[in-house]
């Protein structure tokens, strides 16, 4: 199912933010290129939120513990993380955020 997100300008380039869709945690992150990715809002190593992390290039950095992730496959690409995060599919429609998401 798809949910709308917001406009693509709302989310600054190298930069996330938190949404909540069905009560589950989504960091959508807009690349310094201006990709729009989505993952879970929270780091594999303990409870921080990602969305409150670093964005630089495809990947999204823990700002507590410095643990990196790719926003493209939510696998993780340094210690001290060593679980992946889910990644979900998005799209732009009319310079609007989609997000794909079904609660299972």
């Amino acid at each position: 199912m798809a949910h709308k997100i917001c406009p693509v300008e709302d989310i600054k380039p190298g930069r996330a933010i938190r949404v909540l869709i069905d009560g589950h945690a989504i960091a959508i992150a807009r690349t310094k290129s201006g990709d729009v990715k989505a993952l879970d809002d929270k780091c594999s190593h303990g409870e921080i939120s990602l969305s409150e992390g670093f964005v630089d290039n495809e990947t999204i950095e823990c700002w507590a513990h410095g643990a990196k992730f790719s926003l493209e496959t939510g696998a993780p690409l340094s210690l001290p993380a060593y679980e992946p995060v889910a990644v979900y599919e998005v799209f732009i429609e009319d310079g609007v955020i989609f997000l794909e998401y079904d609660k299972a």
